[in-house]
């Protein structure tokens, strides 16, 4: 896993399921009866900005950060995440783990300062041998450990970490909403609930963890055959610029500076079919672009699909977006425009 000396690492996987099949997505994959886990890991940095609307800063990492996820959520239409404190535990769990040891990682290692589990939630089917009668067994799920609870099947979870010299909750959930594999979690329609701990190590650094669940994958999220786009119709103040290097996968392996990544996210247990997508200036041709599909990017889920411009979008410049394809077979398209800070 890269190394990063300064800066803003978010790091993120998730982990997602139909009812009784697998769903690998960027970060990872899994969830239900059978799953498998991966990582992720970012340096992205995209400071939040005060906003009409905006939450109140508590100067608490973990509040501020879930609080930061509730309100791009709500904006863009999605369910706000119940707080659940034993997710909260959970998530401290592992922020303590990883300031203790100056590591960030998704995996935990018995024996050392701090551990409480190896995995989140392990993965039924990469690791077999961690479950008994469908329940991970003892050491091996962060959750569990906390007293949480997942059904042997049916249900979802994820997690995304960041390790930062800025305390600051709303930018950890900025920068975790800019780097797209992470966006791809954050904005999971079918979420319900999430907890979120930090710990600030010896060497100055914050590690925020954030864990969102969904015990009832069968409820909640928007429907068969919906999307819902971000940013969000005519959202303001973007940034111009992303650092793909700092993430990792790395989302655009030849190429560091590029443009702000717009991405339409549907539920898990749905798939977007990518016919068109594109990125213009108003009054412009369209720009040169990376699709991540399930198609076209390993690391990308059936139910979710960005475009990244290769070039940085220029300030204070409104551009327009085109979307068409299909979701769960059914035909799909969406206009939309936001602008640039």
């Amino acid at each position: 896993m890269k190394k990063k000396n300064a800066g803003q690492i978010p790091h993120g996987a998730w982990l997602t399921a139909a009812l009784a099949a697998l769903l690998l997505t960027g970060c990872g994959g899994g969830g239900g009866s059978s799953s498998g886990a991966g990582s992720g890991n970012s340096n992205a940095s995209s400071a939040a900005i005060v906003e009409s609307g905006s939450p109140a800063a508590t100067g608490d990492t973990a509040t501020d950060g879930i609080n930061w996820f509730n309100y791009r959520r709500s904006q863009m239409g999605l369910a706000p995440l119940a707080r659940n404190v034993l997710i909260d535990k959970a998530a401290l769990n592992h922020s303590n783990y990883q300031a203790a040891s100056g590591f960030i990682s998704h995996e935990e290692v018995q024996g050392k300062n701090g551990f409480t589990g190896v995995y989140l939630y392990p993965s039924a089917k990469a690791h077999p041998e961690l479950f008994r009668n469908g329940v991970p067994v003892s050491g091996s799920s962060r959750l569990s450990a906390a007293g949480y609870a997942l059904p042997s099947s049916g249900y979802a979870f994820g997690e995304v970490i960041a390790k930062t010299p800025d305390a600051s909750g709303f930018n950890s959930a900025e920068a975790l909403i800019t780097a797209i594999y992470h966006r791809f979690v954050v904005f999971e329609p079918k979420f319900q609930q999430a907890g979120a701990g930090s710990a600030k190590a010896a060497d100055g650094y914050v590690y925020f963890t954030a864990d969102f669940t969904t015990p009832a994958l069968a409820s909640g999220g928007l429907g068969a055959g919906r999307f819902l786009p971000y940013p969000y119709p005519n959202q303001t103040n973007l940034p111009t610029v992303f650092q793909s290097d700092q993430e990792e996968p790395d989302p655009v392996p030849n190429q560091n500076e590029v443009g702000y990544p717009v991405s339409v996210h549907a539920d898990n247990t749905s798939t977007i079919t990518v016919g068109s997508f594109t990125i213009a200036p108003r009054g412009g041709a369209p720009l040169a672009t990376r699709l991540l599909s399930s198609a076209t990017d390993a690391e990308t889920g059936p139910s979710t699909a960005a475009i990244i411009p290769l070039t940085v979008l220029n300030p204070q410049t409104t551009y327009d977006v085109r979307f068409s394809g299909a979701v769960d077979g059914v035909a799909a398209s969406l206009s939309w425009s936001f602008s640039t800070r």
